[in-house]
């Protein structure tokens, strides 16, 4: 049996993410994420419909905790196969850590970003990678939004250049790794997710991620679906109003 751990899972994305890879290639699931009411919550979710999976909670921020959060999840199930990575702040780190425009950024504000967006990839993926290098087969992948390259969106420039970091490492890596049976992509999202458009429903957009690891032809997937009139805008849930 196949194991997919999500880092950064939450009960949009990251479960339609889960269920796609349990309902395609019955895979188990591995969550991790800072909070384990929610975690505990999806894992009761997947298993009330016949999938197996489990919580290991850890903070994206702490690198030798996630490091042992995903060191725990391949104990308990032999196995890592496929790391996708898509931590997202909440409200509360937003207060803490605000969004600044390019002509406002600093390297205070640029820091936390790194720490959650890239540092903790890198993180992650040194845990879960020489298990994949080693069977000779596995796929990461990371996910940001579309300002991480494809798309220009100078009010998160915080975000965006950590984004970028994370995009550009990524690419590299498959370089590095796709002759040793690991495939490595970049899903950039310029989409607002549950929003109500058809093709920005999470298991719509799942579906990009099923074929990442299926196909393995493409380092780096772009899906666009925003309105023509867009202006940007925090996503619902990380509006107070």
């Amino acid at each position: 049996m196949s194991t997919i751990a999500i880092v950064g899972a939450g009960p949009q994305l990251g479960f339609a993410i889960g269920t796609k890879f349990a309902e395609r290639g019955g895979f188990d699931v591995a969550l991790v994420a800072r909070r384990a009411s929610q975690l505990e919550a999806m894992v009761d979710r997947f298993r009330s419909a016949g999938v197996s999976a489990a919580a290991f909670p850890a903070d994206v921020t702490d690198r030798q905790n996630l490091a042992k959060a995903l060191a725990a999840a391949e104990e308990h199930f032999g196995s890592i196969d496929v790391l996708e990575y898509s931590p997202a702040p909440t409200l509360s780190d937003l207060a803490d850590r605000p969004l600044v425009s390019a002509a406002d950024l600093t390297v205070e504000a640029v820091l936390p970003e790194l720490e959650t967006s890239f540092f903790g990839a890198v993180a992650a993926v040194r845990q879960v990678l020489p298990g994949m290098i080693d069977r000779g087969a596995g796929t990461v992948i990371g996910t940001s939004g579309a300002g991480s390259g494809p798309m220009v969106v100078p009010q998160v420039a915080n975000a965006n250049a950590a984004n970028a970091a994370l995009r550009n490492w990524l690419l590299a890596l498959n370089e590095s790794v796709a002759d040793r049976g690991v495939h490595v992509a970049h899903i950039a999202l310029g989409a607002m997710i549950g929003s109500g458009r058809p093709n920005s429903e999470p298991d719509v957009i799942a579906d990009l991620y099923w074929k990442a690891h299926v196909e393995r032809d493409a380092p780096e997937i772009f899906h666009y679906d925003l309105p023509e009139d867009f202006e940007f805008r925090l996503a619902d849930k990380f509006r107070a109003d």
